[in-house]
C-alpha cells in the first residue's frame, strides 16, 4: 500500500512539474513576443543598410527604421522602384532622417564588387545596422533537375554570396567602434520541417544563412556586434506570391514591426507570433507526415505553375504569329 501511495505521489509531482515548466515556457513566450522592450537601434549607429529594400519586407523595414530616427541606405536592383521608395521615405521621414540609395544587382556582381561598392558608398557613414533581406526563389515549385543553370546561379549568389560579402564589408567599421547589428532574413523552410522538397535549392541557401548567422554571432558577440537570422514563415510579398494578408500571413508592415523588436536578442528567431505558433505545431508533428504533406502541397502548386507558364507561352506565341 505504501509503495502504491509513493507512485501516486510521484506521478502527481511529475505532472505538477510538467505543468509548471509549460506555464513558465508560455509566460516567457508571451514576454518575448509582446512585452519585452526592443533595443534602442540608434545606439548601434546612425545608419541602416537594407538590401532588397524597394518592396516587400525590405521596404517595410526601411520605413519602420526611419520612424525610429535611423538614416536609411537603400540597396536594390530595380532603379525605378528604388527611386519611388526613396521618394516615399523622403516625403514621410525626410524631415528627420537622411536617405541614400544605390542600384546594385546582387546576382550580376562578384562578391568583391559587392563589398567594394558598399565600402565606397558608405564611406564616412556611421553604419550601425545591416539587413540582408534580398532574396530569390523559384517562380513555382519544381524538381531540382528542372531548375535552369542561370536561375540556380542567381539564387546561390543572391541568397548566400551577396549576404556574405555585404557582411564582410560592414564588419570592419563595426569592429572599430565595437558595436553594430546584422540581420539576415532567412526562411522557416529551415525551421518547420526536416526537408523542403521542390524548393530544395532555396531552402538550402537559407539554411546556409541560418548557420552562417549562428557561427559569426558567436565570433563577434564579444565585440558588441549582435548578429541574428530571422526566419519568417509566409509574409504577403511578391516573392511569396501572396497578395492578401491574414492572421497567419502578415503584411510586410506588420511583420517589420515584430522584426525590429527582436534585433539584438537571439541569434536565430521567429519574430512574428503566429509564425512561432505554427513552428511549435509543426515540430510536434511526425516528420514523415509533415514532409509528405508539404511535398503533396507543392506538387499541386507545381502543376498550377506549369499550366500558367504554358498559357503565357501560348499567348506570346499567338501574339507573335499575328505580327
Amino acid at each position: 500500500m505504501e509503495l502504491q501511495e509513493f507512485f501516486i505521489v510521484l506521478a502527481i509531482t511529475i505532472g505538477l512539474v510538467s505543468v509548471c515548466i509549460s506555464l513558465i515556457n508560455f509566460a516567457r513566450w508571451i514576454w518575448v513576443m509582446f512585452l519585452r522592450p526592443s533595443k534602442k537601434l540608434k545606439e548601434y549607429g546612425s545608419w541602416a543598410i537594407i538590401t532588397g529594400s524597394a518592396q516587400g519586407i525590405g521596404k517595410a523595414l526601411a520605413f519602420e527604421m526611419a520612424s525610429k530616427g535611423l538614416n536609411i541606405f537603400l540597396v536594390d536592383k530595380n532603379h525605378s522602384t528604388l527611386e519611388a521608395t526613396s521618394n516615399e521615405l523622403s516625403e514621410k521621414h525626410g524631415w528627420r532622417v537622411e536617405i541614400k540609395s544605390i542600384v546594385m544587382d546582387l546576382a550580376k556582381l562578384s562578391g568583391e564588387e559587392i563589398a567594394k561598392t558598399i565600402e565606397e558608398g558608405t564611406k564616412g557613414l556611421d553604419v550601425g545596422i545591416l539587413v540582408n533581406n534580398a532574396g530569390m526563389c523559384y517562380p513555382y515549385p519544381r524538381f531540382f533537375h528542372e531548375v535552369d543553370s542561370e536561375l540556380m546561379e542567381n539564387i546561390m549568389k543572391v541568397n548566400m554570396e551577396a549576404a556574405t560579402w555585404m557582411t564582410k564589408a560592414v564588419l570592419p567599421g563595426m569592429l572599430k567602434k565595437k558595436k553594430g547589428a546584422i540581420v539576415n532574413i532567412g526562411s522557416a523552410s529551415t525551421e518547420i520541417a526536416p526537408s523542403f522538397p521542390l524548393y530544395t535549392l532555396y531552402a538550402t541557401t537559407k539554411a546556409y544563412l541560418k548557420l552562417f548567422s549562428r557561427c559569426i554571432s558567436l565570433e563577434y558577440k564579444q565585440h558588441g556586434i549582435d548578429i541574428q537570422c530571422q526566419v519568417p514563415v509566409f509574409v504577403a510579398t511578391r516573392l511569396a506570391k501572396i497578395k492578401e494578408s491574414s492572421l497567419f500571413i502578415p503584411s510586410p508592415e506588420t511583420f517589420s514591426k515584430s522584426s525590429i523588436r527582436w534585433i539584438g536578442y537571439d541569434n536565430v528567431c521567429t519574430p512574428y507570433w503566429s509564425h512561432s505558433m505554427m513552428g511549435f505545431v509543426a515540430r510536434a508533428l511526425p516528420h514523415a507526415l509533415l514532409t509528405a504533406t508539404i511535398f503533396r502541397y507543392f506538387l499541386g502548386n507545381r502543376k498550377r505553375g506549369q499550366l500558367n507558364e504554358l498559357q503565357k507561352k501560348n499567348i506570346l506565341q499567338r501574339q507573335s504569329n499575328q505580327l
